[in-house]
């Protein structure tokens, strides 16, 4: 059994990260962090867990807990992972980190971008980013596992074979994301509250949005280039699920079946990936409570550029689903092992 703590257990990403493994056959659950809760039962915090989690909630001892399981979970704000890391807890155990802190490795424009100096930055290049479709050879070995952002993940996984088949121009990008309230946390905020939020849609952090270097340096290694584009998310008044509109100029010459077997090379063999056939169109319905990414794509002939879709759920695939496929290629267990579940509808 792959014992694990989980640091940041009350928020809604470490509530999904509780949800998800108390199914995995072969993992025990032994530390439900969360400052906010020591010494409240979990199942106070979340009733769902009501005769299911008997266990009181503990602080955030890294140290202590890195003596008693074998891999921690940091599903916390940022900066708080890079503050608690060090060179005997990584001696000792596996982290893998659902912030920020190790995503980007230049860390000019990790503190440019989110405003707060790196506490443990001597880490970053040893950090392994998680995304498993692309990375996958590179996390085996790991210690440190930064688990990718969810609007990256969805950005990311839909438009990566065609830039890494020079199918399109990596200057030409222009992403549109669309992710229910729940990507901003558990958090009390005003911008959140119910009526700031239903009936409505609205864009935000346009031009700044702390996701987009994130993004631009994955899709760079991607092409092997220096990628700029234009990104901007909106919240929609939903829970869960993110949407992910590309769009792009196609290279000379491309043709539909280029591009159709560009994603079919990289995801035919992906078990979370699903490219949609003929003209469905991607909804975050159907992947509401799973780990699937669907994909889908249109070439505009009229203005020759393409059009590339993708649908998450942001709390599954986008945190906590990826960081147990991350958690499985770690102990050699099955990659989709806990992670089966069909999406919910209605």
């Amino acid at each position: 059994m792959v014992k694990v703590g989980i640091i940041g257990a009350t928020g809604y990403a470490g509530g999904e990260l509780v949800r998800l493994l108390l199914s995995h056959k072969e993992v025990e659950i032994k530390w439900y962090g969360s400052q906010s809760y020591i010494d409240k039962k979990y199942s106070e915090v979340y009733q769902n867990m009501f005769q299911i989690v008997d266990e009181i909630c503990m602080g955030d001892n890294m140290e202590e807990l890195a003596e008693q399981v074998d891999v921690i979970f940091t599903a916390t704000p940022q900066g708080y992972c890079a503050s608690l890391v060090t060179e005997e807890v990584l001696s000792k155990v596996k982290v893998i980190d659902l912030s920020a802190d190790f995503r980007i490795k230049d860390v000019d424009i990790y503190e440019e971008w989110y405003q707060i100096k790196h506490p443990s930055a001597s880490f970053i290049e040893e950090a392994v980013y998680g995304l498993c479709e692309i990375n996958r050879d590179k996390l085996k070995d790991a210690r440190l596992i930064a688990n990718p952002g969810c609007y990256p993940t969805c950005s990311t996984l839909t438009i990566y074979p065609l830039l890494k088949e020079g199918l399109i121009d990596p200057s030409s990008i222009i992403i549109d994301a669309k992710s229910g309230v729940s990507g901003a946390g558990r958090g009390a905020k005003l911008d959140n509250l119910y009526c700031e939020v239903n009936e409505n849609i609205k864009a935000y952090g346009v031009a700044t949005h702390r996701h987009t270097p994130e993004i631009e340096e994955q899709l760079g290694y991607a092409c092997g280039e220096k990628v700029v584009l234009n990104f901007t998310p909106h919240l929609i008044p939903m829970n869960r699920g993110i949407l992910i509109t590309s769009y792009a100029s196609l290279r000379n010459g491309v043709t539909e079946e280029m591009v159709k077997d560009a994603y079919h090379k990289y995801y035919d063999d992906e078990y979370f990936v699903r490219v949609l056939e003929g003209s469905n169109c991607p909804q975050t319905k159907w992947v509401e409570g799973s780990n699937y990414v669907d994909i889908n794509y249109k070439i505009d002939k009229r203005t020759g550029r393409i059009i590339m879709m993708g649908a998450m759920d942001n709390l599954v695939k986008g945190a906590a689903g990826q960081a147990i496929q991350n958690m499985n290629l770690l102990f050699g267990l099955p990659e989709n092992m806990g992670l089966q579940q069909v999406p919910l509808f209605p």
